[in-house]
């Protein structure tokens, strides 16, 4: 299916400078990656508002804890390898010890960073970031989602990780959608098994349910851009209706989507589960497209993994 295309970062980029005209109290920071994250955009609106630290991410991330002790609400963006891995002592020492206001907008998570290759390609961020207490973690699926669950974050009192993708995804949701921090969103029912997703695979999803379809396999879609705190509610009432659950993200199936699935349903509704993600090791580099399809993210490849694995 052809989808029209939204540049996420850009998205954010515009979230930013509607969120600063409406509340003074926001800054920006960036580590002299403001293109790329497009924090620029807020930059030129607001210059006396944002700050480049330079290529010094710890610093970056001290920096917004200060800030946010005198009531400003710092959103701070970086590639998420870097706010993720090399700031992570800072952020979880500085920020979420002391549950400080501030917001990490994280760009180029995942596999489709491209080009840049394994040393770029964070693929434990949300593992990371979600183990820290007091942290909330979101991976937002479209620019319209990414633009809610920014204003969400906004508002929201304590630390936030939000992971933006590098590649232009196809618009999934409108302006009717709804963000809702407490709730996953079913976007298919389904009888036969339970696709859990979020981010840049759900729209591979949806279009592996087609393929499934076709196939006499009626797939149940469920969109989680809440890691954590994660809906557990949901989650456990498709497994209850399926019987079969299937993870899918663009992240290490090691402590992401996939493993917080397994952590609800072992404790809760215990059914067989299948993790889809990149396994123990690093990315590479190639085009989002073909890295997509090499590790079988891609919606022809999923319809051919799940198949196999209902099998």
């Amino acid at each position: 299916m052809i989808r029209e295309c939204t540049s996420v970062r850009s998205e954010y980029g515009k979230t930013l400078v509607e969120l600063g005209k409406e509340n003074k109290n926001i800054v920006v920071l960036d580590a002299d990656l403001s293109c790329s994250t497009q924090t620029k955009q807020f930059a030129k609106e607001f210059p006396e508002r944002f700050f480049n630290v330079g290529i010094a991410e710890q610093d970056l991330m001290t920096t917004a804890a200060g800030l946010a002790c005198t009531g400003k609400i710092p959103f701070v963006s970086t590639f998420a390898v870097f706010a993720s891995g090399r700031a992570w002592e800072q952020v979880r020492n500085t920020i979420c010890y002391s549950n400080l206001n501030v917001k990490i907008a994280a760009t180029h998570g995942g596999i489709t960073v491209g080009e840049d290759g394994a040393s770029h390609q964070a693929l434990e961020d949300v593992s990371l970031m979600r183990s820290i207490p007091n942290m909330t973690v979101i991976v937002p699926a479209d620019a319209e989602e990414t633009k809610q669950a920014i204003k969400f974050a906004a508002e929201h009192k304590g630390p936030v990780y939000i992971r933006i993708a590098r590649s232009n995804l196809p618009n999934i949701f409108d302006a009717n959608y709804k963000f809702n921090y407490k709730k996953a969103n079913v976007i298919k029912e389904g009888t036969d098994v339970t696709l859990i997703t979020n981010g840049e695979t759900l729209v591979e999803t949806i279009d592996c349910a087609t393929i499934l379809s076709d196939q006499g396999i009626n797939a149940e879609i469920i969109n989680v851009p809440v890691v954590k705190p994660i809906d557990s509610e949901t989650i456990i009432k498709s497994a209850q209706k399926t019987n079969r659950v299937i993870t899918i993200e663009n992240h290490s199936i090691i402590g992401g989507l996939g493993s917080c699935v397994c952590e609800v349903l072992s404790e809760n509704y215990p059914v067989k589960i299948n993790r889809i993600g990149t396994n123990d090791e690093f990315g590479q580099s190639g085009t989002a497209k073909e890295l997509m399809a090499h590790y079988g993210l891609n919606a022809e490849k999923l319809a051919e993994k799940i198949t196999g694995l209902l099998k």
